[in-house]
C-alpha cells in the first residue's frame, strides 16, 4: 500500500542516532544514509518498500510536525513494542502512551506512542494474538 513515508527533521546525526536505536529493536535494516543531501532511509531487509525516510524539508524551510499527524510502525512481537519505546525514550523521545494493549481499537493491539526529537508523532504496535503464535 505505502512506497514510502518521508518525516522532516531538523539535524540529520541527532535524528539519524534516535531512529537508528528504535529501527534495531524494530529489524529494520538502513538502506542509505546521504549526509550531504541531509536524507536517509530503512526498510525491511529482503524487501524494497516501503522506505522510511528522515530528512530536511526539500524546500529549505525548518521541519515542522503537522499536529493530528502519526506514523505507525508495525512491530514483529509485544516485546519489540517495548524494547522500541524504551529505544525511543532513550534516544531522546518523548512518550505520548506507555506500551500497552488498547482494546478500543482491537483485543490484541498492543502499541506504544512517542515523539522525535522533532516533535513527529510514532506509534509502534503489534497486531497479533500471543496465543496463537507458536
Amino acid at each position: 500500500m505505502l512506497s514510502h513515508v518521508h518525516v522532516g527533521i531538523a539535524d540529520l546525526p541527532t535524528a539519524f542516532a534516535f531512529y537508528e536505536s528504535v529501527f534495531a529493536e524494530l529489524g529494520l535494516a538502513l538502506r542509505f544514509r546521504d549526509d550531504a543531501g541531509d536524507w536517509a532511509g530503512w526498510q525491511r531487509p529482503g524487501q524494497d518498500r516501503p522506505i522510511f525516510l528522515i530528512g530536511k524539508p526539500f524546500d529549505g524551510r525548518p521541519a515542522d510536525p503537522g499536529n493530528g499527524a502519526m506514523i505507525a510502525l508495525l512491530a514483529p512481537s509485544r516485546a519489540a513494542v517495548d524494547r522500541a519505546f524504551a529505544a525511543a525514550l532513550a534516544a531522546g523521545g518523548t512518550s505520548e502512551g506507555e506500551p500497552g494493549l488498547r482494546p478500543h481499537y482491537h483485543p490484541h493491539y498492543y502499541g506504544a506512542y512517542f515523539h522525535d526529537r522533532d516533535g513527529n508523532k510514532l506509534c509502534v504496535c503489534c497486531h497479533d494474538d500471543p496465543a496463537a503464535i507458536g
